[in-house]
């Protein structure tokens, strides 16, 4: 059997990236939330130096999603599985063309790392699904591609879920505690020798469902929810949910949202102010509730969130230990950041899923990548 040039080319290029001695990266992290406010795109550098991982964020955006992929996104998880598969197609295309305008007159990155966009997460029957097929992202940005990361670990018997704390363990590692406000809350810490992590509670992907019914895309400022008033019983349901009670590892998803949350909160017959007053109370209790009150802790908050002045303003009330608010950048990108970061862990064969933190078997290894022929050639021809 012949081995041609360009299979030669290939394995060269792939052996230089997976060589623990190259100690520096350009990788560029995708990040499609629960939320729908759009894509982030993060190109980042790393470097290993002193057995410490350094980053920084070259420049980074967010692309909202116009209405109709706001709406083919939302009722995703609706469709034949023959439309299921071909929007998978047509999504890994779309995101490709952001990427592409995103790098246009930039230096190509060493890799891409894609979250996708999570349409199925029950992990207690075994099943996740990130929307966007890496192989066309692959393709359509002629660059090596990192995606799929949570699959490995459900297959472990993990929840494929979080997957930011490895991030959180060697880029942050000077925090007590990481809060992330997303469509979810999520938190991670260490505990003993190991990091903890999971998901607190629904934030953005309920207070914008129900500005949405108000005619605005979120709740600026928190000023709408400022102006209502708590709901007792309402607050009183939520936060009786079982999931609360429930030891992690664990994570929440759309699917649980709404089977559980949604019908309490659409059924409920008060004004939209009223509901996500009673909303914002609901996180805040939830959150304080998983924090510990020692004032010498220190938290790092990111994730859309950390921009609701009321909500903050409430969080701060309720929780003594400090509060560290990190740059617009950090704030916006943490999470695009740091799946750049699992995509050079993956090609570098490091652990990039822990198990202390979804459960899994074992640490592992996780994503699936794509070599792009046409780039790893040309860049090895320029070598």
């Amino acid at each position: 059997m012949s081995v041609s040039s360009k299979d030669i080319s290939i394995f060269n290029y792939t052996r230089r990236m997976t060589d623990k001695t190259k100690n520096t990266y350009r990788a560029l992290g995708i990040m499609s939330g629960t939320s729908l406010d759009g894509i982030d795109i993060a190109l980042c550098y790393f470097s290993f130096t002193k057995k410490k991982w350094q980053y920084s964020i070259e420049k980074a955006t967010t692309v909202p999603y116009p209405d109709a992929w706001y709406r083919r996104l939302k009722q995703a998880h609706t469709l034949d599985a023959c439309s299921f598969l071909l929007l998978h197609k047509e999504y890994g295309k779309y995101i490709g063309d952001q990427v592409n305008a995103f790098l246009e007159n930039t230096k190509p990155p060493d890799l891409i790392a894609s979250h996708g966009h999570t349409v199925f997460h029950t992990p207690t029957q075994g099943l996740t699904f990130q929307l966007g097929d890496g192989a066309v992202l692959a393709a359509t940005c002629k660059n090596i591609t990192v995606c799929d990361f949570r699959s490995y670990d459900i297959a472990l018997g993990g929840q494929g879920a979080p997957l930011v704390p490895i991030g959180d363990e060697l880029l942050f590692d000077e925090f007590d505690y990481c809060l992330n406000l997303g469509g979810f809350a999520n938190i991670s810490y260490r505990l003993s020798d190991r990091r903890i992590a999971y998901d607190i509670c629904p934030v953005n992907c309920i207070i914008n469902h129900l500005s949405h019914k108000i005619g605005l895309p979120f709740d600026t400022d928190g000023n709408t929810g400022r102006s209502g008033k708590i709901i007792e019983s309402l607050l009183t349901t939520l936060n009786r949910i079982p999931y609360y009670l429930a030891p992690p590892p664990k994570s929440l998803s759309r699917e649980w949202l709404e089977k559980i949350v949604m019908p309490l909160i659409d059924t409920c017959e008060h004004s939209i102010p009223d509901l996500i007053r009673t909303i914002y109370q609901h996180i805040v209790r939830q959150i304080a509730a998983n924090i510990s009150n020692d004032p010498a802790r220190i938290m790092l908050v990111t994730g859309g969130g950390a921009l609701n002045v009321f909500l903050m303003e409430l969080i701060r009330e309720s929780i003594r230990c400090k509060i560290v608010i990190p740059d617009n950048t950090i704030i916006k990108y943490k999470e695009a950041l740091i799946f750049a970061l699992l995509g050079v862990l993956r090609i570098r064969k490091e652990i990039n899923c822990l198990a202390s933190a979804t459960g899994a078997r074992r640490d592992s290894s996780s994503g699936i990548i794509y070599l792009n022929h046409a780039a790893t050639c040309k860049q090895e021809i320029k070598r």
